[in-house]
């Protein structure tokens, strides 16, 4: 077995400048998104306490999955982007459009999220430009991921810093507020503060299981981007003895994070109450009930980092993708993409991506595009259950390869886990057409699969894998 451990630069040129702990803030910062934050509301509304049940399910399988692309990183920690194993495994034609498809969904990603940076910023500065904010944002961030892999890893460390700070904020106010009786006023519903208030009169479907299985895509989403503390494995010191640590650590930060949270929220305000505004943050409404009189304007600043942060992942990660894209091309035209800069970075790579997030301030600024934008966002969301899948079915096949290792970081009853994994992507994919919000997304995302999956199977049809 190759050892990892002394490996101060990568064949290629790239440097392992993320430590430990930028790991490990990385894989926490990668697990709390923006939508736990804004969005806990909404999957609330859908369907009352038994969300709970939602997220432990999709934790288990997002474990799962990351313990499945863990086992190929540990045995080759020298691959930038986890996609390159569908090419090794699967074909060509297989990756070529898992990687395209990747990073097209990174880079809309990071458009949607520098356009959130802005709508964060203008809470306080109503009257500045969206454009200029944009345009600054986006300059810093691109700036940070040329200068060393070891400053964005700084930058994420803290940007996931506050996160998990305002998180366990949230949970020691509430439990300090169940541990003391209270109750809350008419605005919360006069709800006495008690975790029995999750179990009192507990209904699987409330709302209907129409209701209760549309809330999968929308808590799917918010766990999207977990891979991401995969990516990170080329640039990391020691690899095989972080990685692992990392990825087994992910079920317990879904617990406290995604499970402890709502349990607090549900505990002090009634279900039923939340509902009402379900575009209201609850963490706000918790906050607000201890008497922080502050809390919207906290809780602005913790996801105005956030949508930050997963700006960065973005372009860091797209720009790894790309790179990745040029290595396996062998065209001219890429040619230039799949180089590294002295200080080890694939800044060419990084510098595109974040010339093409740049039309994000001229999509803002055309009203008409607005819903395109969105839709087309919706679309590049849907492409990673593709993705995923994908990634899955080229485990299976590395446990089939010369390079599996017996004695490697396994996921655990593989026999049985990959399969029910793969089988949970295609169920995620269906319960897209419950609501008529996912539905237009999910056929579009189809129709992107049949089209350029046509392509790229012409392209590759006399390849040989």
């Amino acid at each position: 077995m190759i050892e990892y451990t002394d490996l101060a630069t990568n064949p290629d040129g790239t440097v392992r400048g993320l430590k430990k702990k930028h790991v490990q803030m990385i894989a926490i910062g990668g697990t709390i998104g923006t939508g736990l934050f804004l969005g806990a509301g909404n999957s609330i509304a859908k369907t009352g306490p038994s969300i709970l049940v939602v997220y432990a399910i999709l934790g288990a399988f997002f474990f799962l999955m990351m313990r499945g692309i863990g086992e190929m990183l540990y045995a080759d920690p020298t691959q930038h982007t986890f996609v390159s194993f569908i090419s090794r495994y699967v074909g060509a034609g297989a990756g070529y459009f898992a990687g395209w498809s990747y990073w097209i969904g990174l880079t809309f990603v990071a458009m949607a999220e520098l356009t959130a940076v802005s709508t964060y910023v203008k809470f306080w500065f109503p009257g500045w430009h969206t454009w200029l904010i944009q345009i600054v944002f986006l300059a810093i961030l691109t700036l940070v991921n040329l200068v060393a892999v070891k400053i964005f890893g700084e930058t994420e460390y803290w940007f996931a810093m506050i996160k998990i700070i305002a998180i366990l904020a949230m949970i020691a106010t509430g439990l300090f507020l169940i541990f003391t009786g209270f109750e809350a006023p008419a605005a919360g519903g006069h709800t006495i503060a008690s975790f029995g208030n999750i179990t009192h009169n507990f209904e699987l479907f409330p709302n209907g299981p129409a209701m209760f299985f549309a809330a999968f895509p929308m808590v799917f989403f918010a766990f999207q981007g977990m891979e991401f503390v995969g990516i990170t494995t080329a640039e990391t010191q020691n690899p095989r003895q972080v990685l692992p640590r990392a990825i087994n650590t992910i079920i317990f930060r879904i617990l406290i994070f995604y499970l402890g949270a709502m349990i607090i929220i549900m505990s002090i305000i009634n279900w039923h109450v939340i509902a009402k505004t379900p575009g209201q943050s609850p963490f706000v409404m918790v906050f607000e009930l201890a008497g922080f009189k502050a809390a919207a304007t906290v809780i602005n600043f913790v996801v105005l980092t956030s949508a930050a942060s997963a700006l960065n992942s973005a372009l860091y990660s797209a720009g790894r993708h790309f790179y990745q894209l040029a290595k396996e091309s062998n065209t001219t035209i890429m040619a230039p993409f799949g180089k590294i800069s002295k200080l080890g970075i694939p800044a060419n790579a990084i510098i595109f991506t974040a010339a093409l997030v740049l039309f994000s301030p001229i999509i803002s600024a055309l009203p008409q595009i607005t819903s395109a934008f969105s839709f087309i966002t919706a679309i590049s969301s849907n492409m990673y259950i593709i993705v995923y899948g994908l990634t899955m079915y080229a485990h299976r096949k590395f446990r089939e390869s010369a390079d599996f290792l017996p004695d490697g970081f396994k996921m655990p009853g593989y026999k049985v886990t990959s399969p029910l994994t793969l089988l949970f992507f295609v169920a995620i994919y269906f319960s897209l057409f419950f609501q008529s919000d996912t539905r237009m997304s999910a056929i579009g995302a189809i129709i992107f699969t049949v089209v350029f999956g046509t392509l790229v199977h012409q392209r590759f049809k006399n390849t040989k894998n």
